[in-house]
Formats: C-alpha cells, sequence, structure tokens
C-alpha cells in the first residue's frame, strides 16, 4: 500500500512537471555549515538567555562573524530569543557600531577619537576626582564610615557571578555604598 502510494505520488509529480531524476542530485550550502560554534550570553537583561555564534576563519588570520542565534541546549531560552535579543548580530556587525574611544570636549559640538590609554587616563582621574570631592570619613554621629557618595556602579546582566563579586569589591574598596546588579535571577 505504502509502495503503491508513493509510486503513484512520484507519477502525479511528474505529470506535473517536476523532474524526480534530478531530485537526488540537489545539494544546499549552508551559510553555517564548517563554522566555529560559540557560546556567549546576551548582553541586554537579566535574564541570561543562551546564545550560539558563528564564525568563520578567514586567510589572512580575522574571523567573521556569520550569524547569532539562540542556543537550543539552554534551559533559560531553550533557542529563543526576545526581540532585543535577536538583534544581537546588530549589535556586533553594525555599520554605526564606534570601535574606539570617543571623547567631546566640554562646550565641545563634536565628538573626537581618542586612544584607550587617554580615554582610561581620563576616566581614572574623573573617578579619583569624585571619590576625593565627596569623600566622608565620619558620619553626623563622629562613626567612622570611610565612603565615598558622588560616584554609584550597576553591573550588567553579562556579567558572570565571579565578575559580579570582583566588580564590587573593587567598588567597596573605593568606598562606594551606591551599587546595583542588574541580574536578578
Amino acid at each position: 500500500m505504502k509502495i503503491s502510494a508513493a509510486g503513484g505520488g512520484a507519477a502525479g509529480l511528474t505529470v506535473l512537471g517536476f523532474d524526480l531524476a534530478h531530485a537526488a542530485q540537489i545539494t544546499q550550502s549552508f551559510r553555517v555549515a564548517d563554522a566555529r560554534e560559540s557560546n556567549s550570553v546576551c548582553p541586554y537583561c537579566a535574564v541570561g538567555c543562551a546564545l550560539v555564534a558563528y564564525t568563520r576563519d578567514n586567510g589572512n588570520g580575522t574571523r567573521t562573524l556569520l550569524q547569532i542565534e539562540g542556543d537550543p541546549d539552554s534551559p533559560v531560552n531553550e533557542g529563543r530569543l526576545c526581540p532585543k535579543g535577536a538583534t544581537a548580530m546588530q549589535l556586533a556587525t553594525s555599520a554605526r557600531r564606534v570601535e574606539n574611544p570617543m571623547y567631546r570636549a566640554p562646550g565641545s559640538d563634536h565628538w573626537q577619537q581618542i586612544s584607550w590609554d587617554d580615554m582610561l587616563n581620563k576616566l581614572a582621574q574623573r573617578v579619583k576626582a569624585a571619590r576625593d570631592a565627596t569623600f566622608v570619613a565620619q558620619d553626623a554621629s563622629g562613626n567612622i564610615v570611610n565612603r565615598t557618595e558622588g560616584i554609584a556602579f550597576a553591573g550588567g546582566a553579562a556579567f558572570s557571578s565571579e565578575e559580579g563579586y570582583f566588580a564590587t569589591k573593587v567598588m567597596r574598596g573605593l568606598g562606594l555604598v551606591h551599587l546595583e546588579q542588574q541580574a536578578r535571577v
């Protein structure tokens, strides 16, 4: 019965103009075939959806990002992504992505590209200036508190537990009391 149904279906398709002799010869090349898979976590919120990034090595020593999709093996998102997570590819490959530190001087109307060393030096100088300006050694009751109230720190959902712990320790070492972590899972 099954053989006759399959034979009848094939004969019907031949009548409609389909040439089944070439059907076995059709091969399809997938864009991510032989690509390297790397696992990551979506950077947008605290849920922690897993991503799979497909990359291919170029002949000149660089690597090209081919595709980013949800990881079907993840118990968190089971391969599904929200609209923000689905745009992770654009986050990495957008022509509008800023790839170098940009600085806009006070009163200026344009941004200028500066080196990473210059940016890190500016950041360190501003953290020190804000800490020095808002440092509180004693509270109103005379208790020693050694804290700074002029800087706040917000951790991101893409932090691992270890990175969050390290960042919290560094910020506490600076005397910060205003700490927030986005990840609450």
